[in-house]
């Protein structure tokens, strides 16, 4: 029986040969590699307010969908979370599909937004952009398609503005914030976010990624820097590394009052689904949401754990709840191959029996 703790040095020094030959013959292809671009899917401006535009996307076809989608993010990504590259594009599969896809770009908060509320981002912002694809289809209600913070938001909205929501589609949302798997939540029970927000205004995006990253250390700052030697000499697949790259540490600040209140109230407090949570001063109650909610979750979340995304299911009010399940994790749902095989057919099948 071998001993599986049997170190062998001359294996070891071959294999760091083999390494360092890998990784000098990779420098030089990493040198001429530009910087990758997005898919950029064909869009058109329908709304502007601040750093704040409405997009509406473009597809190769006429949409068949009856009633528009507005896709709603978390305020830590950028628009391309959504169309990253032509084959992992979440808008381009929707519109494949013949939905018709609109999209809202928070851009880049800066020094003039430190006091922007979470009042502000969805009884503002969001009602408004949500009021223009409206008037646009002049429809009284759209559908809504909430991505993990944005998700949250979409609830929120749907709660409180109820008459312009028809359909609610959820994705790797979080609900119940305190869940015991729930690891970001651990970390942040502790943290004064007063003193925090006083003293540091906006939220920079660096220290954001940081924690991110740090919530799973080995694998996201050091495991995938070395396997990327493997693929220094492949380069499609090096172009696809470089791009995902530089999408995650191409992130927004975050609006100090917004982010106080959002950690305080959902995280700290578990408010949404302790049924304690105001936003503007208007309570927010999931049990009024009685539009068809589909809820897309990732069975290995380690941002949003699975059970913190289900509970939605025991807090809601529709008596027309889906729930489904996505075999990989947070960003995955969104960027894979087989997400793009997967998600959205399901969200336009769902959503064409409702429309």
């Amino acid at each position: 029986m071998s001993d599986p703790l049997h170190f062998d040095p001359i294996q070891a020094m071959q294999e760091m040969a083999v390494f360092q030959r890998k990784l000098a013959a990779g420098m030089t292809q990493l040198r001429g590699v530009g910087e990758p671009e997005y898919a950029n899917t064909p869009r058109e401006l329908v709304y502007r307010e601040d750093k704040l535009t409405v997009w509406h996307m473009r597809g190769e076809r006429e949409p068949t969908a009856k009633t528009p989608v507005l896709i709603v993010y978390a305020l830590v990504n950028t628009v391309w979370m959504t169309d990253l590259q032509p084959d992992r594009s979440l808008v381009r599969n929707l519109l494949a599909q013949g939905e018709d896809v609109y999209l809202i770009d928070w851009g880049y908060p800066d020094g003039a937004d430190r006091w922007l509320t979470l009042d502000d981002y969805l009884n503002g912002y969001l009602d408004r952009c949500v009021d223009a694809v409206r008037t646009r289809h002049g429809l009284d209600a759209i559908n809504l398609l909430g991505i993990c913070q944005g998700g949250a938001f979409s609830l929120c909205y749907t709660a409180l503005h109820p008459e312009k929501v028809r359909n609610l589609v959820t994705m790797v949302t979080p609900v119940d914030f305190r869940t015991p798997d729930n690891m970001l939540s651990h970390w942040v029970q502790g943290v004064d976010v007063d003193l925090f927000v006083d003293t540091m205004g906006n939220i920079p995006a660096a220290l954001m990624n940081w924690v991110y990253l740090t919530l799973k250390p080995v694998r996201l700052l050091q495991q995938k820097y070395v396997n990327l030697v493997d693929i220094l000499d492949k380069p499609v697949e090096l172009e696809n590394f470089l791009r995902m790259e530089r999408w995650i540490f191409d992130s927004p600040d975050q609006a100090g009052e917004a982010f106080r209140q959002f950690i305080k109230d959902f995280y700290q407090g578990n408010k949404l689904v302790r049924g304690t949570l105001e936003i503007g001063g208007q309570p927010v109650d999931l049990g009024l949401i009685t539009q068809p909610v589909l809820n897309i979750y990732a069975e290995q979340d380690h941002l949003v754990p699975p059970d913190a995304s289900r509970a939605l299911a025991r807090h809601i009010g529709t008596t027309d709840y889906t729930e489904l399940a996505f075999r990989g994790g947070h960003i995955g749902i969104y960027v894979s191959g087989r997400a793009q095989r997967e998600v959205p057919p399901a969200i336009h099948q769902w959503l064409r029996e409702r429309d």
